[in-house]
C-alpha cells in the first residue's frame, strides 16, 4: 500500500497534502513501520505541507506500536514547540508508547501532567 501511494505522489496522481501525508503515515502505523512514518513525517514538515495534531498523534502512536517511546514523546515536545495545541489523543498516544515501552514511570508523569492541565483522562 505505501509503495503504491509513493508511486502515485510521484507521478503527480495524488496530490501531495495533509490528507496524503496523513494516509501514508496511517499505513505505516498499522504496518508497523515507524522509520517510515517518521521519515514521511520529516518529509511533510520539509515540504511545508500544513500539519496538523492528528498527524502528529498517528506519528507518535507509530513509534509506539514499535516500542520506540522516546521517538514518540519527541514528537509530542516538537508538537508543543510547534505552538500546536496538545490534546488529550495526542497524549494518550504518548502514554501508551511510554507503556508499550515498559516505560510506567514516564506513562505516570504524562498522566500527572495532563491531570494538572485538566485533559480528559482516558
Amino acid at each position: 500500500e505505501i509503495v503504491q501511494l509513493f508511486a502515485a505522489m510521484a507521478w503527480g496522481k495524488v496530490e501531495v497534502d495533509t490528507v496524503a501525508f496523513s494516509a501514508a503515515i496511517s499505513v505505516c502505523e498499522k504496518h508497523r513501520e515507524w522509520k517510515m512514518a517518521l521519515h514521511l513525517f520529516n518529509a511533510m514538515l520539509q515540504s511545508n505541507v500544513e500539519s496538523d495534531p492528528m498527524i502528529f498523534t498517528t506519528a507518535i502512536s507509530a513509534c509506539g506500536n514499535c516500542c520506540e517511546w522516546t521517538r514518540a514523546l519527541q514528537l509530542l515536545s516538537f508538537m508543543a514547540q510547534s505552538r500546536m495545541e496538545l490534546d488529550t489523543i495526542s497524549s494518550n498516544a504518548a502514554i501508551s508508547a511510554c507503556n508499550n515501552g515498559g516505560e510506567w514511570e514516564k506513562a505516570w508523569q504524562l498522566f500527572g501532567t495532563m491531570a494538572q492541565k485538566n485533559f480528559k483522562l482516558q
